[in-house]
């Protein structure tokens, strides 16, 4: 296929797109590769560009395990989820509201767009209380109540400042990181954060940037497209495993609440978010709420 065809295929998607919201979540491989991260910055401004106003929510988990090797503090995981006492709270908020955020902006504003970092204490963006995690127990003895420490669950989302900044064609990247409302600050799942944004925004299209190519079935193969309904079945016949399944359950919940269609792919792919919005095959999984 020429260059010619690449943009007439591209161009139905792109009138559909237009003026539409899109919310990325940004994470894994694709955070760490110098030309991977070049390619994501000017992937997000082109979208920019051509009238979609993009979202971007990020993770930052090998950045803060980094800090916290060198400072001799060992990472503790709760069910896929980072233990995050006051110490472990103050490196991920420096981490994922300094460095990361502020690299992320800086890529997108050096490849022409307009980005502005955040995190979810800005403007009350991102509202939070504190999780606890309850384990089921065997032999009918009571459940086992876990304290994760200062990690958070998502009470509110205001959107307002999001719609502010995309009426003045800024580009919001969102580090997850929460308050309640006594003031203290939670560490939020990035995969959640994103999720919530999204349904709060009604976005057209929530996208998760991973590691991987997409939802897989028994046999490797790749899902191109399947739904909601599917997606609770595969679960309970344990086809979806592992870390899969939360991110599974946040695109379902994504879908119920106004999303129009979820999407997994492979951020390790060169320009993998344009594949998937502009081409007719896409790269990865599409998912919609079951008819």
């Amino acid at each position: 296929m020429n260059i010619a065809d690449i943009l007439i295929e591209a161009l139905p998607y792109i009138r559909k797109f237009s003026r539409k919201t899109i919310v990325i979540k940004y994470g894994g491989n694709a955070m760490v590769d110098k030309d991977l991260k070049k390619k994501f910055a000017s992937n997000i401004t082109l979208l920019k560009y051509i009238g979609i106003n993009p979202v971007v929510v990020h993770g930052g988990g090998p950045q803060i395990n980094k800090v916290l090797d060198s400072m001799g503090i060992t990472s503790k995981f709760i069910r896929g989820m980072r233990y995050t006492d006051n110490k472990t709270m103050d490196v991920v908020e420096m981490v994922l509201g300094g460095q990361v955020n502020k690299e992320i902006v800086n890529s997108i504003n050096r490849a022409g767009g307009k980005a502005v970092g955040l995190t979810g204490k800005d403007g009350g963006l991102i509202m939070a209380e504190k999780m606890t995690i309850c384990l089921e127990s065997q032999d009918n003895k009571p459940p086992k109540i876990i304290d994760p420490g200062m990690v958070g669950t998502i009470s509110k989302i205001d959107s307002s400042i999001i719609y502010t900044l995309a009426e003045k064609d800024f580009i919001p990247v969102i580090a997850p990181v929460g308050v309640d409302k006594n003031g203290n600050t939670y560490n939020i799942n990035a995969d959640l954060a994103a999720s919530k944004i999204a349904s709060a925004i009604k976005a057209a299209r929530l996208i998760f940037l991973t590691d991987v190519d997409g939802l897989l079935d028994l046999n490797k193969n790749l899902i191109s497209g399947i739904n909601s309904k599917q997606i609770k079945k595969m679960i309970a016949n344990h086809e979806i495993k592992g870390g899969m399944i939360p991110k599974m359950e946040c695109c379902i919940e994504a879908l119920l609440n106004g999303v129009e269609k979820t999407h997994i792919i492979n951020g390790t792919k060169p320009h993998a978010l344009l594949l998937e919005l502009f081409t007719n095959s896409g790269i990865g999984t599409q998912m919609n709420q079951e008819s």
